[in-house]
């Protein structure tokens, strides 16, 4: 049976999904959003937002064990993790009702269900409550079903022992040794989120140096950080064997000088991710993927069926919610015949690990390969007068020009506020800034921000505060 017609059917509610939802609500599109667990997908339920309540609560609880720093003595600290998580959740709440809200706001309508396409404008939902139900998409169906943690052989998820990112952000108790198999940026948010409330952790990398595929310069920081408060990072190595023994954990670990067996009351396994693209009916259609499993799209993120289109971490990386958002806002124009396409020039990567990493356009090692002159300037937090106020001076900003024509290739920042201050910089490279243009932009005084301005000045051989290269 046929529920209802539709101008558009959106598969998925998570930041792409309902983003794209809103946007054809918005442009007086008749959208169903289907959404078989949680509004909000991923990033808002067990991703983004909860793993920064985290973050923000295990940074508040290192302020206050600093706070003699400042003359300020705080007694019988005390972390109950459970309130924590109850604080959290309310949060997620919060956040899933606005989702709801701001869809049918829009003119738009929800089923929670699983979805599974029949046709190439036809779907059919499994309910919630059990029912079946048939929809019709008369212009187009978006699918936006996002990804999920790549499975380690070995290490099956139990959800009690060994956790995926999702069971992490959601324990009642700090663990005393957790094991981390994968040190990317999940990987590193959680390590340095426990550690602060008190854990103490191992992270195992196989590649040679953490947070790979960013410059090395910036990671150091977050890895003496790491290491100073009592971490371990086992590089070039790879978890081979996962034994459990009345809720505790003995894990193998080779590296290139040693075989050691590690024994912990957790294991995370945080080793990247994969499109959730099968099980929708796509492959009867005939859909295009690559050779991860995401689906093919062009520039208007149409699959090689043009009515159906692909969005976030389905079409492939990288996997960040504001990129789903944006394509999402992307095909609800395209659809809604409006001139869209993806056409961005910079795409910023946010790390909230301890201090942040925040990186946009070219890294410095990325410049280098493509042959260019580059040129770096750099600016320690040490030297900002708004980071030694707040006590937080690690890490620095560091801009890479094109030594050619000054033109801003890409902007590094590791430090307080790291992904905040990005922001600029994206802008600056999404309007084909050059590094004069910041350089000599007058930035407020005492600030953050400035330690951008400084950078740039510093590229351009014209910083104030720190001495310029000869």
């Amino acid at each position: 049976m046929v529920n209802k017609r539709y101008d558009a059917i959106v598969i998925g509610g998570g930041p792409g999904g309902y983003v794209a939802a809103i946007r054809l609500g918005q442009l007086k599109q008749q959208v169903l959003l289907v959404e078989k667990e949680h509004l909000g997908g991923v990033c808002l339920n067990w991703g983004c937002i909860p793993t920064k309540a985290l973050v923000a609560t295990s940074s508040l609880v290192d302020k206050i064990r600093r706070a003699k720093t400042f003359g300020i003595t705080v007694d019988n600290l005390d972390v109950d993790l459970e309130k924590t998580q109850l604080w959290k959740q309310g949060v997620i709440r919060k956040l899933s009702s606005g989702v709801r809200s701001l869809v049918t706001s829009n003119g738009g309508e929800i089923v929670m269900g699983t979805a599974r396409l029949i046709e190439r404008d036809t779907i059919r939902v499994v309910k919630s409550d059990g029912a079946i139900e048939t929809y019709i998409a008369a212009k187009a169906v978006v699918i936006a079903t996002g990804a999920r943690p790549i499975d380690v052989s070995g290490f099956e998820i139990d959800g009690e022992t060994v956790l995926s990112a999702r069971e992490a952000t959601n324990l009642k108790r700090v663990p005393k040794e957790l094991l981390i198999i994968g040190g990317g940026s999940i990987g590193m948010e959680m390590a340095m989120t426990y550690q602060r409330l008190g854990a103490t952790v191992i992270v195992v990398e196989m590649m040679d140096q953490l947070l790979p595929g960013i410059d090395r310069d910036l990671v150091e920081v977050v890895g003496r950080r790491f290491m100073k408060a009592g971490g371990t990072a086992l590089l070039s190595a790879r978890a081979t064997r996962c034994e459990i023994d009345r809720g505790r954990a003995r894990v193998t670990v080779e590296d290139p000088s040693e075989t050691r067996v590690i024994e912990c009351d957790h294991v995370l396994v945080s080793v990247g991710f994969q499109p959730n693209s099968k099980g929708f009916g796509l492959e009867e259609l005939g859909i295009e993927t690559d050779e991860q499993g995401h689906l093919k799209t062009d520039r208007y993120l149409r699959t090689n069926l043009k009515t159906i289109y692909a969005i976030g971490d389905v079409s492939g990386p990288p996997y960040l919610a504001h990129k789903a958002s944006k394509e999402g806002e992307i095909a609800a124009e395209v659809i809604a015949g409006k001139p869209a396409e993806k056409d961005w020039r910079a795409m910023p990567t946010t790390l909230f690990t301890d201090p942040e990493i925040a990186v946009v356009g070219l890294s410095e090692a990325e410049a280098k390969q493509r042959g260019l002159r580059v040129k770096i300037g750099k600016f320690p937090f040490i030297a900002s007068g708004r980071a030694l106020a707040i006590d937080q001076t690690e890490g620095f900003i560091k801009s890479i020009i094109d030594g050619d024509d000054g033109r801003i290739l890409g902007v590094g920042i590791v430090g307080p506020e790291a992904t905040d201050l990005i922001g600029e910089a994206t802008v600056s490279i999404e309007m084909c800034a050059m590094a004069d243009d910041i350089a000599r932009t007058i930035h407020p005084h005492p600030t953050l921000s400035e330690s951008l301005m400084e950078s740039f000045k510093h590229s351009v051989g014209e910083a104030i505060h720190i001495l310029n290269g000869r």
